[in-house]
């Protein structure tokens, strides 16, 4: 066992005092030492509940002959981090968790860990973490929260940020938004909708990582914790096996969550986190893959706030696995892949259903013959941007428009809200790139005050930050290069003609190359808004958001 070399020998005499210090008995010292590592905070209503999932993981691996050591990870909320400073240390956090978790991990010689993730930036920081360590290693989130109702009607998060929206077009009242408070966000768990949190825990199960049902069985289900009981378990029965992330998270893994990606319409965001846990495994992921995968992969589900279905109408329905089983019907996934069940993909969905089409389209009945997410690139973007085209109603697929550029989130709010925004432009919100930002910000405030002031259907947003999974529209995320770095997006200028075409994978700005030259000689890089501590670290080693923001030695 690894954590032999903390516990036996002579040489370990030392160690042993300080698990005497812990209360470990003889019998303990003598069997597997299982990291739990919990992301329970009492900040983030996705995390509130995972102290009960952490004692069901620790029951489990106890119950299996392992000693179950529980130790923390970080966690950001990003709703309440939204539209202030805080939003700039929410991305950044995916690198400090997998960073920490290594250390932990290493320094205590842990023969297995067990990760219990839920937000946003948790499951990205935690898969990395898995892939560094390659220990034996199993998933269980704590779940997605419930719908809202109101007025008869699923609500969730997105319907929140737009009622504020709303409430500055004159057509909510201040009591209506008091009632969508009360009501969006009913229980605990990672919002209802298929957001970051809920894209990531679903694309955990689809590389293999986590349990059926760890993305969809809500938080408040009790069969959540017996979930946890048998992550518990599993871990044991893979460290008997010796199957590791690395036996796991393979290239072909990646590419099947990719493909599951097209399928659910999950957040932009994943476009970041792929390539990162990509990156950990040796796998180069170029952001195009996503335009060659979404050609023949049709999207089957519609969940908020692409449309009227939540998280736990998609448990319902069979959960991920069902999406898989109808994929498989079309031989678009690899079912040889490896998980952490000691069984093959294919093995795990054979005899899954679909007991909803309504939710999970057939697969020769699909919403769209093409996936949910595309990368545009073009004069504007020549190395990639990427955006939720499942979101994207049909007259807004292609658009032509005059930009309006800011150099910051608060002043495009501003003049979303004050009603400077016309039908027909296009918003342009730059220098909030990976290092411009720094942090890559989610713009879920404006592209929320675009479709709550009637702008959705007539108005596109670009930038090189990024948007929340809860963002709905023609909403233009990552753009690579960033203006930090002196991207194209760093020389649009007000009134230019921005050109998109999601069908045909485009954005361009209307100049000639010589104009666009000229500007480029006259750009000069701006002084860096954050020069001392994490942010400034982060700044100076992160890379652009087409390679995931990774950080690189400078």
């Amino acid at each position: 066992m690894k954590s032999d070399n903390v516990k036996k020998g002579m040489q370990q005499a030392p160690h042993r005092s300080l698990f005497n210090a812990l209360g470990f008995t003889e019998e303990e010292m003598g069997k597997p030492l299982v990291g739990i590592v919990s992301s329970y905070n009492e900040i983030v209503p996705g995390h509130m509940n995972l102290d009960k999932i952490v004692n069901a993981v620790k029951q489990g691996v106890s119950m299996a002959g392992g000693v179950p050591v529980v130790f923390p990870a970080i966690a950001v909320c990003d709703g309440i981090a939204m539209g202030h400073i805080g939003m700039k240390y929410s991305l950044v956090t995916r690198d400090l968790i997998a960073d920490s978790t290594e250390c932990m991990a290493i320094a205590h010689q842990f023969d297995a860990l067990v990760m219990v993730p839920n937000c946003d930036k948790n499951v990205p920081g935690l898969l990395m973490a898995a892939a560094r360590v390659n220990v034996p290693t199993v998933f269980v989130s704590g779940g997605p929260m419930m719908a809202g109702h109101i007025h008869g009607k699923k609500r969730s998060l997105s319907s929140m940020f737009e009622a504020v929206g709303s409430y500055s077009a004159g057509t909510m009242t201040e009591e209506d938004v008091k009632e969508y408070e009360r009501k969006v966000c009913p229980t605990c768990g990672s919002c209802s909708g298929m957001y970051t949190a809920n894209s990531m825990n679903c694309l955990t199960e689809v590389l293999g990582m986590g349990l059926q049902g760890n993305g969809t069985i809500p938080a408040v289900y009790s069969e959540r914790i017996r979930l946890a009981k048998h992550a518990g378990m599993k871990v044991m029965e893979m460290l008997e096996k010796d199957i590791r992330p690395r036996d796991i998270m393979t290239k072909e893994a990646i590419l099947n969550a990719l493909t599951v990606d097209m399928a659910l319409g999950c957040s932009t965001n994943s476009m970041l986190h792929l390539p990162a846990i990509a990156h950990e495994v040796g796998f180069d992921f170029d952001i195009t893959f996503a335009n060659e995968i979404s050609e023949k992969t049709p999207n089957l589900c519609h969940l908020a706030p692409a449309g009227p279905t939540y998280m736990e109408d998609l448990n319902e329905a069979g959960g991920v696995y069902a999406v898989m089983n109808e994929l498989s019907k079309k031989n678009l996934l690899n079912l040889d892949c490896m998980t952490v069940t000691g069984k093959t993909v294919g093995e795990n969905i054979k005899n899954v259903i679909n007991k909803d089409p309504g939710v999970i389209r057939p697969i020769d009945d699909p919403y769209t013959a093409t996936g949910g997410l595309a990368v545009l690139t073009g004069n504007l973007a020549p190395l990639g941007s990427v955006v939720k085209r499942s979101a994207v109603v049909d007259e807004m697929l292609v658009h032509e428009g005059p930009a309006r550029v800011f150099e910051c989130e608060e002043d495009a709010i501003d003049a979303i809200k004050g009603g400077r925004i016309n039908e027909g432009d296009v918003v342009v919100i730059r220098y909030e790139g990976p290092k411009g930002g720094p942090g890559m910000r989610e713009m879920l405030n404006p592209t929320s005050a675009i479709a709550g002031m009637g702008l959705g259907s007539s108005v596109a947003l670009i930038t090189d930050g990024r948007f929340s999974g809860a963002s709905r529209g023609a909403s233009i995320g990552h753009v690579s290069p960033e203006a930090a770095v002196g991207g194209p997006i760093a020389f649009v200028e007000e009134g230019d003609i921005i050109k998109i075409n999601i069908p045909e994978l485009s954005i361009n700005l209307d100049i000639s190359d010589e104009e666009m030259e000229n500007r480029k000689k006259n750009w000069k890089p701006r002084k860096p808004k954050v020069t001392t501590g994490y942010l400034a670290r982060y700044a100076a080693m992160t890379t652009s958001g087409a390679k995931g923001a990774i950080l690189e030695l400078p």
